[in-house]
């Protein structure tokens, strides 16, 4: 399974079906993300209240914790393409609701939290077909590059997402909606032509066993098990996005716009690392790599916390996003490449539930510790616990930390 370093990226450019995922994965993720500025600033306009901002995160998590290990059983028992379309058609309905109800004035608070919940039952589904369905579009030795350049598809998409949403929310926040509908349908659109090599059809009995042998799996694959749970905690404690609202407007005052590019800012500096990755893909001290870029992520955490200028907490956030998108890279190679084919959609399930963890309980983590202390104090906070999260995973994880390669470790 090693991955050959001197592959050309042009060859995956040849596969058409990476194309068409590649440019899917870019519609969706931007709308998802001009969806979450135009939703986090008007509902900060209406309640004035960070709690809310983290509430955001809570009621899409909580569908994807109750629906995770079914999703990863649809992923592997149906055909992951047509999985994903129906996601998307479901999200673009949930964006025209926003729209109508912005338009007629009647989107209220409690409404919105019951949109965005229907948003977080697509997404349950939606992100571990996606992750699976990777390995069966192109060749498994241009797996890494195939990662790290659909990786690009999403920052490019974090980059361009927001600063779109907080110019469009300025001249209407339905019309921002509108276009998120679009985009959500034009990403099931464009998964209509997806051609892949294996069609998930293995269907055994539904059995608590079956249900849980993704988790079962990531339990006695220490690798797999180390890299899920650095990545789960590190970013529950360090995580600041549900509070760029607050920054925006009580920190810096820089209005809708501003709060589009400090969104903007950390997938700036993924997708210059992301293409570095794409062009030359890493190929040794591979678990020690992972725990150097989690600690850089909270360092660049603590600096944006204590900065007082706009500019400098933009580049804090960039080498905050060039440390994580490195960090996904190594995860999402090794849990592709440490799981079988026919586990792959529910080991994927329990993967994107603890990322989805992370980030959204992580969100609620932050609105709650803002709601006590404060913005500031609250990403501080944050920030080192990520650095006691590394130090304490180095301990505990040590197969991670002895990675060299990309190739199967055979670790359990």
């Amino acid at each position: 399974m090693h991955t050959p370093s001197h592959a050309p990226v042009r060859s995956l450019l040849r596969h058409r079906s990476f194309v068409m995922f590649w440019c899917a994965r870019t519609s969706t993720t931007g709308a998802y993300q001009m969806l979450a500025v135009a939703v986090g600033w008007q509902l900060y306009e209406l309640t004035n209240n960070p709690l809310d901002l983290g509430i955001v995160g809570l009621v899409q998590f909580v569908p994807l914790v109750s629906m995770a290990l079914f999703a990863g059983q649809i992923a592997d028992r149906y055909d992951r393409r047509a999985v994903i379309r129906v996601t998307q058609i479901a999200k673009a309905l949930a964006a025209a609701s926003l729209a109508l109800g912005s338009h007629g004035g009647f989107l209220t608070r409690e409404l919105i939290f019951a949109i965005l919940f229907i948003i977080g039952i697509a997404r349950a589904f939606e992100m571990p077909t996606l992750h699976a369905l990777l390995p069966d579009i192109v060749p498994q030795p241009v797996l890494p590059r195939a990662i790290a350049a659909s990786a690009t598809a999403q920052q490019t998409a974090i980059i361009t997402g927001p600063a779109i949403g907080g110019v469009l929310y300025a001249v209407s926040p339905s019309f921002v909606y509108a276009i998120c509908a679009c985009l959500f349908l034009c990403a099931a659109a464009q998964l209509a032509f997806l051609r892949v090599e294996r069609v998930a059809s293995t269907r055994p009995p539904l059995t608590l066993a079956t249900l849980f042998a993704g988790l079962s799996y990531i339990r006695q694959n220490r690798i797999v098990l180390g890299v899920v749970m650095l990545d789960l905690f590190a970013v529950l404690l360090g995580g600041a996005t549900a509070l760029l609202p607050v920054y925006a407007k009580d920190v810096f005052d820089v209005g809708p716009s501003g709060l589009g590019l400090l969104r903007s800012a950390p997938a700036v500096g993924a997708l210059l690392t992301l293409s570095v990755l794409t062009h030359s893909p890493l190929t040794r001290r591979i678990g020690r790599i992972e725990f150097a870029t989690v600690a850089v992520f909270g360092l660049a955490t603590i600096v944006f916390a204590v900065s007082g200028s706009f500019w400098l907490s933009m580049a804090a956030l960039a080498v905050l996003g060039a440390a994580d998108s490195i960090s996904v890279v190594i995860r999402m190679t090794l849990v592709q490449l440490e799981t079988p084919d026919e586990l792959r959609g529910r080991v994927s399930a329990v993967n994107s539930l603890f990322v989805s963890m992370s980030n959204q309980i992580g969100d609620f983590r932050a609105g709650v510790v803002a709601a006590f202390i404060g913005a500031v104090p609250a990403v501080l906070v944050g920030g080192i616990g990520t650095l006691l999260t590394v130090a304490f995973c180095v301990r505990a994880f040590p197969e991670l930390y002895r990675v060299d390669s990309f190739a199967k470790q055979h670790t359990r």
